[in-house]
């Protein structure tokens, strides 16, 4: 899933827009929905299984399974999007005879697929009919499933659609209000069928984001991912850097002739550099602070952050300052990756 800038849309209306006549939703940085044209799958009268337990795999290998379907605009993508972040495997737009086949696979990865999240919904209405004959087939195989409605009112559907600008995917050639009712008519079984009902009329990004962690998350609070890296500001600033510290206010160690040839790797270039007086005293208040911003990242509904450490050419100083924030983060339980843009190439 990609990311796309829609401060406007959010400005209009605090929920979400997935307001296309297209089957394809990717999502920008407020987890808005914003349409992308493509064509739906198609069987090709391929024949398909619809075996979710085949022979030889245990009950218990079988995923767990929840279909996200509902209202276009009320927020599905950004619920799938939730999802995926809490470590389930999300597969949009799906055509229902496949979910089986689907859920069969998961049983076939030898648990690396505990968890399916597809979404459903009328931009593959060629195949929604066969939903109801998909659920059937898994309610007989002991799969659990779950089915989650996003549901909205209408006026805040018609705000959202007119804020991207796009018609409705059944509206034809008819109003937005009139693909609207037709939703809601094709709809109606499902949402009554549904064990969880969200309605988002006046909910944000992040109120749904909470709401689906509540429901999805467990007790354990949702986990936020650190890259922690190294970088030389004279080769520029990381662009996907969500937070930037500079770490030219150390002593070089370019300027000790026996330390130049090492890198912040070097357990020497980094007792040097930890030994310069602030450097001990900024990791402790730095990593202080990243436990306060990670809190509210997590409120925020934010799973990833990057760390960019830069110094001048991303070889001493940043580096080691990065191992030891990035093992001090890891110690505190934060996912944490390392990476050293620029080392090596002076």
């Amino acid at each position: 899933m990609t990311e796309r800038d829609a401060q406007h849309t959010a400005r209009r209306d605090p929920a979400f827009s997935e307001t296309q006549g297209a089957p394809e939703e990717t999502h920008n940085e407020a987890g808005q929905d914003q349409p992308q044209e493509a064509e739906a799958g198609q069987e090709n009268g391929a024949e398909v299984s619809t075996d979710a337990t085949p022979a030889g795999v245990p009950e218990a290998a079988i995923p767990e399974l929840v279909i996200i379907s509902g209202m276009s605009g009320a927020g599905r993508s950004t619920a799938a999007k939730c999802l995926e972040d809490l470590g389930w495997f999300v597969v949009d737009n799906l055509p229902p005879a496949l979910i089986p086949t689907m859920v069969e696979l998961g049983a076939r990865s030898q648990g690396n697929v505990a968890r399916i999240a597809v979404v459903v919904d009328v931009r593959g209405r060629r195949f929604f009919d066969n939903l109801r004959e998909s659920l059937a087939d898994l309610d007989s195989r002991g799969v659990t499933r779950r089915i989650v409605f996003l549901e909205s009112s209408d006026d805040a559907l018609v705000r959202r659609f007119e804020s991207v600008r796009r018609p409705h995917p059944l509206q034809g050639d008819g109003r937005i209000v009139d693909g609207i009712a037709a939703e809601r008519e094709l709809l109606r079984e499902l949402r009554g069928d549904a064990d969880l009902v969200i309605d988002t009329s006046s909910l944000n990004v992040h109120e749904l984001r909470a709401k689906m962690d509540a429901q999805f998350a467990g007790e354990e609070e949702p986990e936020l991912r650190a890259t922690v890296m190294s970088f030389g500001f004279k080769y520029g600033l990381p662009v996907d850097a969500d937070l930037v510290a500079d770490m030219r206010f150390l002593p070089n160690p370019h300027w000790v002739p026996e330390l130049r040839p090492y890198t912040g790797l070097n357990e020497e270039v980094s007792a040097y550099v930890f030994n310069q007086p602030g450097a001990k005293e900024f990791l402790d208040r730095y990593a202080e602070l990243l436990r306060l911003i990670a809190t509210g990242y997590r409120r925020e509904g934010k799973r990833y952050v990057t760390i960019a450490i830069g110094c001048t050419g991303g070889k001493h100083r940043s580096v080691a300052v990065s191992e030891k924030l990035a093992a001090r983060l890891a110690a505190e339980g934060v996912e944490t990756v390392v990476v050293h843009r620029d080392m090596g190439r002076e």
